[in-house]
C-alpha cells in the first residue's frame, strides 16, 4: 500500500492555516478553558449559573430576536436587489454593484454614528414619516429596537445580496419563460421555479447575516446603548467594565456555540438544497 502524497499546491494554504491557529484557534481554546474553570478547578458551575439566571435568557432572547429581525429585513430588501443586479446589464449593473460594494469600505463605527443622526427625532426618517402622514409628529427611533434593526440591516445588507446574486446569475432565465409558456402565473413561477433554484443563495445569505448580527457589538453599543443587552454587549461589558472574566468567558462561549451552530446548520442545508436542485 503506497502512501498518499500531499498535493504541493495544498501547502500554499499552510501560512493561512498557521495564522488562523495562532490568531483564532488558540484564543478560542483559552476562552473555552476559562469558561469551565473556577477557584476549585474544572467545573461547569459558571455555565450552569449563567443559564439558571432569567436575565441571561432575556439577553439570549434579545440576541436571537434582533438577529432574526435583521436577517428578515435584509432578505426582504436583498432578494429583489440581487434579482435586479443579476438581470441588469452594462452600466446599470456596474452602478448597482458599486452601490452595494462601496459601502463596505466605510467603517462600522462611522455608519453607526451616521445612523444616530438619521434616527433621532429631527432626523430624515422621522421627518419623512411625518411627511407621509404615518406619524402625526416627529418621534425618536434612536435608542430603540426598531432603530437597532434598521441600522444593523444597513450594515449587513451586502452580505445578503451578494450570495443570492451569485446563485441567481447561474440560473437560466429561460426556465421561468418556459413556465410562462405553459400557462404558469407570475406567483407560481416565482414560488415553484425561481425561489427553489435560488434557495442555496438565500440560505447562505441568511447564515452570513444572522451570524454577523448575533455577534455584533459596536452597532448596539452606539445605536441603542447599554439598556438593551445582547450576548456580545454583555461579553464586552463583562471584560471591559466589570472585570469579570468568568462571566465574559461564559457569555462568549454561548455566543460561539450559537454562531457555530448557525454556520454548520446552514452549510449542511445549502449543500442539501444545492444537490437536490
Amino acid at each position: 500500500m503506497t502512501a498518499r502524497r500531499i498535493d504541493p499546491v495544498a501547502l500554499l494554504a499552510l501560512p493561512a492555516v498557521l495564522y488562523l491557529l495562532f490568531a483564532y484557534g488558540w484564543p478560542l481554546v483559552a476562552l473555552l478553558l476559562r469558561s469551565v474553570s473556577g477557584p476549585e478547578g474544572w467545573s461547569l458551575a459558571p455555565l450552569a449559573g449563567f443559564l439558571s439566571d432569567p436575565f441571561s435568557w432575556r439577553v439570549i432572547g434579545n440576541t436571537l430576536q434582533t438577529a432574526a429581525l435583521v436577517t428578515l429585513l435584509c432578505l426582504v430588501i436583498g432578494y429583489p436587489t440581487a434579482l435586479a443586479l443579476a438581470r441588469s446589464r452594462g452600466l446599470a449593473q456596474v452602478v448597482l454593484l458599486l452601490s452595494i460594494i462601496l459601502p463596505l469600505s466605510v467603517g462600522v463605527v462611522v455608519k453607526a454614528y451616521a445612523w444616530q443622526i438619521v434616527l433621532r427625532r429631527d432626523g430624515i426618517v422621522s421627518q419623512a414619516l411625518v411627511g407621509l402622514g404615518i406619524w402625526s409628529e416627529p418621534q425618536r427611533l434612536l435608542f430603540t429596537e426598531t432603530g437597532l434593526v434598521i441600522g444593523a440591516a444597513n450594515v449587513f445588507l451586502p452580505f445578503m445580496i451578494l450570495p443570492i446574486y451569485s446563485v441567481i446569475r447561474l440560473v437560466d432565465p429561460r426556465l421561468t419563460e418556459a413556465a410562462a409558456t405553459l400557462g404558469a402565473t407570475p406567483l407560481y413561477r416565482f414560488t415553484r421555479v425561481a425561489l427553489p433554484l435560488t434557495m442555496p443563495g438565500i440560505v447562505s445569505g441568511m447564515a452570513f447575516v444572522f451570524s454577523l448580527a448575533v455577534s455584533m457589538y459596536v452597532i448596539p453599543s452606539l445605536v441603542i446603548g447599554d439598556r438593551y443587552q445582547t450576548l456580545a454587549t454583555l461579553t464586552g461589558r463583562a471584560f471591559l467594565m466589570m472585570r469579570n472574566e468568568e462571566l465574559g468567558s461564559t457569555t462568549a462561549v454561548v455566543l460561539l456555540v450559537l454562531a457555530v451552530a448557525i454556520v454548520v446548520g446552514s452549510t449542511a442545508l445549502a449543500r442539501r438544497l444545492g444537490s437536490s436542485s
